[in-house]
């Protein structure tokens, strides 16, 4: 079944490009709206109820895709947000796991876009709660959008769903190919299907200290540093990560401080 979806953009050929090449490459979509304006959007979202809705935004200088969703009581739809900017925002939209894509929209990009709509559809299914945690990410997403304030929830996707956390339980992360392996201080262990490299960018870097291209630790979970056949953080739990040699006088400049 085709996942019904409502494209909401206040410039026209914007939103006929982006209709035009979800019905040419993606199949498993059906537009079933556009909307220009949020109050052309609210009104489609109460008659159609759209199971995905394609948002414009405006950063930094107007919210209006933040207002429309906040004027929603209930949202029970995935959003794909559609942005221009690619700084602090995207920082934002990973460390809640919501959808985006780029202007000038990527094919590639809207396809595999797709594809994580799809499987966090099964997700919804599943298990409600994951419809809930995904609620709360959105919600988490627009106070996540100021650029001086340190990242204070994060939303991981796991083999069952989701999990909103508090990056100060994380004790280090493992890189391993395209996905994350993230042990907990409380000996917990979930494995996320985002990159090492993305958890560098939005984790609070005065915490966080990639010691080598595997491993991120919490500086503050650092039981003991050893020299010995190379350089080894041993973490509260035990573990012993190596520290590459081109890290190590950063590392080591974190505890002299």
């Amino acid at each position: 079944m085709k996942l019904r979806t409502l494209i909401v953009d206040d410039e026209a050929p914007a939103r006929e490009n982006l209709k035009f090449l979800l019905n040419d490459h993606c199949p498993e979509i059906e537009v079933i709206g556009l909307a220009d304006s949020v109050k052309s959007a609210r009104k489609l979202i109460k008659e159609l109820s759209p199971q995905v809705i394609f948002l414009d935004i405006r950063m930094p200088s107007g919210t209006e895709g933040f207002d429309l969703l906040e004027s929603l009581p209930e949202k029970k739809f995935q959003v794909v947000f559609v942005t221009a900017f690619k700084d602090y925002a995207l920082r934002a939209f990973n460390a809640n796991a919501i959808h985006y894509i780029l202007k000038p929209v990527d094919i590639d990009d809207l396809k595999a876009a797709v594809k994580k709509l799809l499987a966090t559809n099964e997700f919804f299914k599943n298990d409600n709660e994951n419809l809930l945690n995904y609620i709360k990410s959105l919600e988490n997403l627009s106070k996540s959008m100021n650029p001086g304030l340190p990242t204070n929830r994060i939303t991981i996707n796991h083999a069952k769903g989701f999990k909103i956390i508090d990056p100060a339980d994380i004790m280090y992360l493992e890189g391993e190919g395209n996905y994350t392996n993230i042990y907990f201080s409380d000996g917990t262990k979930y494995v996320d299907t985002r990159s090492l490299g993305i958890y560098e960018d939005i984790l609070d870097k005065q915490r966080f200290f990639r010691i080598h291209k595997s491993h991120i630790v919490n500086v503050l979970c650092v039981k003991e540093f050893l020299n010995e056949d190379g350089s080894f953080a041993i973490m509260k739990n035990g573990a012993r990560l190596a520290i590459s040699r081109l890290r190590l006088s950063g590392f080591l400049e974190i505890f002299r401080a």
